[in-house]
Order: C-alpha cells, then sequence, then structure tokens
C-alpha cells in the first residue's frame, strides 16, 4: 500500500488528506482519509516541518495501514546545516520504516539530494527527493505514476481532497 499526503490550511486550522493506492500506474484511490487539525501552527521558514508534520501523522493515525511508500508534497533532505527534511522528520516520527518520497513543486535554496524531473510536456520541473530508497527509485517511480501532466493524478488528488473534500 502506498499513500500521498498533502495538507490545505485555512487560518489556524489545517485539512490533511491521505489518498490510499496500490500500483504507481493506478488511475484511482483505494481509500480517501480527511481530517481537520485545529491550532495549526503559523509558517516559519526553515521549520516548516513544525507546521506541516502534525497534520500528517493525525491522517496517518486515521489509517489501518503500515504503507510501503508515503509520498509528501515537500523535501526530504536539506543541506548540511540546515536542519531536517518534512519527509525525514516524518520518517523518524513513525513506528514503522516506509519509504518516504518528497515531491515539490518549488526549488528551495537548502534542499538537498533531490533530482529535478518532467512530467508530461511541462517545462516546469518537480523536484523529487526520498529516504527508504534510491532517488532513482522515486523519480522512476513519480515518472510512472498516472496522468498525462506534470502533478501525477493522485498527487492532484490528494490536494483537491485536502482542500475541497471532493
Amino acid at each position: 500500500m502506498k499513500a500521498a499526503l498533502d495538507v490545505h490550511y485555512e487560518g489556524d486550522r489545517a485539512v490533511a488528506a491521505c489518498v490510499v493506492f496500490d500500483r504507481w500506474q493506478d488511475s484511482e484511490a483505494s481509500d480517501l482519509i480527511r481530517t481537520i487539525v485545529h491550532g495549526s501552527l503559523p509558517y516559519r521558514a526553515g521549520r516548516f516541518y513544525e507546521r506541516e508534520l502534525p497534520c500528517l501523522m493525525s491522517v496517518l493515525h486515521l489509517t489501518n495501514h503500515e504503507f510501503e511508500v508515503i509520498i509528501i508534497d515537500g523535501y526530504v533532505h536539506l543541506k548540511p546545516g540546515a536542519g531536517k527534511g518534512l519527509g525525514l522528520h516524518l520518517c523518524e516520527s513513525l513506528p514503522y520504516s516506509p519509504a518516504v518520497i518528497g515531491v515539490a513543486k518549488s526549488p528551495l535554496r537548502v534542499a538537498d539530494r533531490f533530482v529535478a524531473i518532467h512530467r508530461g510536456r511541462s517545462r516546469k520541473p518537480l523536484y523529487v527527493s526520498a529516504i527508504g530508497c534510491t532517488v532513482d527509485h522515486a523519480t522512476r517511480s513519480i515518472l510512472g505514476m498516472h496522468g498525462p501532466y506534470r502533478i501525477p493524478a493522485l498527487l492532484k488528488l490528494a490536494d483537491r481532497h485536502a482542500r475541497t473534500g471532493a
């Protein structure tokens, strides 16, 4: 089982979504989970994980799965001296050891150990990083996900489910 997670912020509350799927090529989720987290922290540069991690953990606690792979909207690793990326914090917070793949839409100056990939006809890359698998495996997996556009269909679904519940 695999999971794609995303979080949407609305003032001091956050909505976390989890899209559960089996195969990289799946076009539909096998399950959708959504939860509201009240009292989310404000964004602080260099401390993104403090805001995002509690939301991700909250939605993961609602599942009955120990996922083999978890995909997040963000980076796994940061450069030495910049701390840990969200993906590494998530990996260290779980009671099991999935591969965590970060798929970021924007470059981050302090990000480390990522590969820029292009999907579909987009000239804008996605930035893929990983722990628990090689970054090469992670990039091949993201490139192989369903959907003709820059963002794979199930990652778009995670974003939409967090924003609207649809």
